[in-house]
């Protein structure tokens, strides 16, 4: 009895194992496609179960779902928004797709959601890695005439991996270095960001992407090798982690310089007095403060 005891147990063991296999392997088949929502404000998520085996297939199901109008009229899918989809290709990992000149009459936050629905949902495969939309063949630039360029899922996910759904047209005042790299000058940039996103890393974030190129005489003050570990605001003083590329100046910029371009774009937000900089969690020795607070000595104004 004992031993048949123990046969049974095996046997249910090995049945629970291969259950478990079996789901599996039909999750690895389950991808997310993201449409936007009704209102168009945000994009939403749902489960589809793909059908084919090959890269080709598999990408010609997801831009078919990518297409299709649901039963259900709950969410809109991107290719299905007002514009058509001329042409398709994919190379080293990137896939191009043309739209028609429609695609530009869309609302800019709708455009957004747009391109982070189909960006999301292409990059998945393991044969796409960015992503590309031209306008009848003609470069795709966004409503403040800056390049959109190859995209990738990460740039449509935030931090903590929750996917970015809503976002919000800011205008924000940055400090970029002049050409000597010994003075800062200010610039205002208009973009949509994230609101899943801190503002405060946002600016961070457009500072290391550097100037857009459209306003001459504005040069990168922070080296665009530099990570941010974390951003993040408390009682008004925020406190950016970066990594040691920061510490490798660009264009002749000190370090100094580098950091006051952070602390003075920084303190133009009205949540924020003061600005720490830390790299990896630790305030370099050779930073003359803790923290900063706003300096206009370093700023200077485009020469005419």
């Amino acid at each position: 009895m004992k031993k048949t005891g123990n046969f049974l147990l095996c046997l249910l063991c090995l049945m629970v194992l291969g259950a478990c296999g079996q789901e599996d392997g039909d999750n690895a088949n389950i991808y997310p496609v993201y449409y936007v929502n009704n209102s168009e404000t945000k994009v939403e998520m749902h489960e589809y179960e793909m059908q084919s085996d090959s890269e080709e297939e598999q990408l010609q199901e997801l831009l078919d779902c990518l297409s299709t109008v649901p039963d259900k009229l709950e969410y809109k899918p991107p290719f299905s928004m007002g514009f058509e989809l001329l042409g398709v290709s994919v190379d080293d990992g990137k896939i191009l797709l043309d739209v028609d000149a429609n695609y530009k009459v869309m609302p800019a936050t709708t455009e957004v959601l747009v391109r982070a629905a189909i960006v999301r949902t292409l990059t998945q495969l393991p044969n796409i890695s960015y992503v590309g939309i031209t306008v009848e063949g003609n470069q795709l630039y966004d409503n403040v005439g800056e390049l959109v360029g190859w995209m990738s899922g990460d740039q449509f996910i935030d931090n903590d991996g929750s996917e970015i759904n809503t976002y919000e047209l800011v205008r924000v005042k940055l400090y970029f270095a002049n050409e000597t790299g010994d003075k800062l000058i200010a610039a205002y940039r208009e973009k949509h960001y994230s609101t899943n996103t801190p503002l405060e890393r946002f600016v961070v974030e457009e500072l290391i992407a550097g100037p857009s190129g459209q306003v001459e005489g504005l040069y990168p003050s922070i080296n665009p090798e530099t990570k941010i570990i974390n951003v993040m605001t408390r009682d008004g003083i925020c406190y950016v982690n970066l990594d040691s590329s920061f510490l490798t100046v660009v264009n002749n910029v000190s370090t100094e310089v580098a950091v006051y371009s952070i602390v003075n774009s920084l303190v133009e937000l009205s949540n924020v007095n003061k600005v720490q900089v830390l790299i990896n969690g630790e305030i370099p020795s050779s930073f003359s403060t803790t923290t900063f607070e706003r300096n206009l000595d370093y700023v200077t104004n485009l020469e005419q």
